[in-house]
């Protein structure tokens, strides 16, 4: 008997079902749905895997491993109508391990990717990193971020010249240093360096990963998700309750997680558009809207300094 932990998305919102086992039956796994769900146990209807399929729970006396069903899995509860429209077993699909497909459905983890929200305080890359370094959410990390990256930026006046920063070098140094300044992709490439980690973060605006230090062969990897202006950290919630944020790079079941995660995220619009989100100005206080106005207000007043709102 294995203990099972599932990702349950439903109209109340994401929850962690963790009640039940592998010789747990289809009824017993509706109840719980249903009460997670709001949905009556006869309406309930569900679908997993990515993407997502129906998943057969007709016999409620069946295992759930009979079905097919793994820890990890991500089950996405809906509500059948009242009088659904009758098929011809000719139109029905086959079903294989639970699911209306003849596709097989990828070995889940122990465990479920899950996000830690950080706060939103200009220093959530920050933050973030210092989440799938050390496992808690410690917000004076950034000062030590900051120094390092102001080091190695310092250290290296042509890799790191104007054209590559957007200012001067020496400028870049001081700037990077104050607590509202923003991180993006060149201080994730030098804190992938520093750390000797495989830094991946996953785009949800664009549904794609971008692998800091992937050409170092690291033999580690963490994630970090990113949507368009906030970062938060990615983590395996395991089924003993404990916690994984660092993985082997070796590990493509766990990439391919999160790369489903940057689908669903996207699918969802769980994403910022950079066009409209509104930033404030911390020189003169004035509210600007995307990340086009942002540029041209700083190229009109030379004020750099821009906080989240």
């Amino acid at each position: 008997m294995t203990a099972l932990a599932f990702k349950v998305k439903s109209k109340n919102g994401q929850q962690i079902l963790k009640d039940l086992t592998s010789d747990s039956t289809v009824g017993e796994l509706k109840m719980f749905l249903s009460s997670i769900s709001d949905v009556s146990i006869e309406r309930v209807s569900v679908l997993c895997g990515y993407p997502p399929k129906p998943l057969d729970i007709s016999n409620d006396s069946q295992k759930l491993s009979d079905i097919g069903l793994k820890t990890g899995e991500t089950l996405i509860v809906e509500e059948k109508s009242a009088a659904p429209s009758v098929t011809s077993s000719a139109e029905s699909k086959p079903v294989e391990n639970g699911v209306a497909s003849h596709e097989t459905l990828v070995p889940c983890r122990p465990g479920i990717l899950m996000k830690k929200v950080v706060p939103s305080d200009n220093s959530c890359l920050f933050t973030s990193i210092g989440f799938v370094l050390n496992g808690n959410v410690d917000t004076t990390v950034h000062t030590l971020m900051r120094e390092i990256i102001a080091m190695e930026v310092a250290s290296d006046v042509d890799t790191y010249n104007e054209a590559v920063l957007g200012k001067p070098n020496a400028d870049y140094c001081v700037w990077i240093q104050q607590p509202s300044s923003w991180g993006g992709a060149i201080e994730v490439a030098i804190l992938s360096r520093f750390y000797g980690l495989e830094m991946a973060v996953v785009d949800t605006l664009n549904a794609i990963i971008n692998r800091f230090g992937e050409d170092k062969n690291y033999g580690q990897r963490v994630f970090l998700l990113f949507d368009g202006v906030h970062y938060d950290p990615l983590y395996l919630e395991q089924v003993d309750g404990g916690i994984q944020t660092i993985f082997p790079t070796e590990d493509m079941e766990i990439y391919r997680e999160a790369e489903q995660l940057a689908h669903e995220a996207k699918s969802s619009r769980q994403f910022t558009d950079v066009n409209k989100f509104t930033l404030r100005c911390n020189v003169c206080d004035k509210l600007i809207t995307g990340y086009v106005e942002a540029q041209k207000h700083a190229k009109e007043t030379t004020h750099t300094n821009f906080g989240e709102v």
